[in-house]
């Protein structure tokens, strides 16, 4: 058994090269080969948002705190609120952040292939994001 304990590792300031707005990250696991799991506990300010992004094997969120918005390219802006859990296929290209005028928090978790989480590709313009 591991037990991390609470606060020993730190949040940090999401980098801007992923995410548009102020997004918060608090590593919850990041199990070593042959395990492939990554979780995160991301908490976005309203109007924070991902950027268009893959996941070789897919993602799970899980929505802990407030309401958002999630979307797949191509598909409607869908809003999402605590307690609902989105599953991503994998390969599908997708964006999920904050309301405009809410905050919201969820886990994501995702295994990497070949030591790959995620493809981060361009930002989620304003124009996409407002449907």
């Amino acid at each position: 058994m591991k037990i991390i304990a609470c606060g020993s590792v730190p949040t940090i300031v999401a980098p801007e090269k992923y995410f548009t707005g102020k997004v918060l990250q608090t590593p919850i696991i990041e199990k070593e080969a042959p395990a492939r799991l990554r979780a995160t506990l991301v908490s976005f300010e309203p109007g924070a948002r991902t950027h268009w992004h893959t996941h070789p094997l897919g993602q799970t969120l899980y929505v802990t705190a407030g309401a958002g918005l999630a979307q797949t390219w191509g598909g409607p802006i869908e809003a999402i609120k605590a307690g609902d859990v989105i599953s991503f296929a994998p390969g599908e290209k997708h964006w999920h952040g904050a309301g405009p005028n809410t905050t919201m928090t969820h886990i994501a978790m995702q295994e990497a292939l070949d030591g790959v989480h995620a493809e981060w590709l361009e930002a989620v313009s304003d124009e996409q994001y407002g449907g």
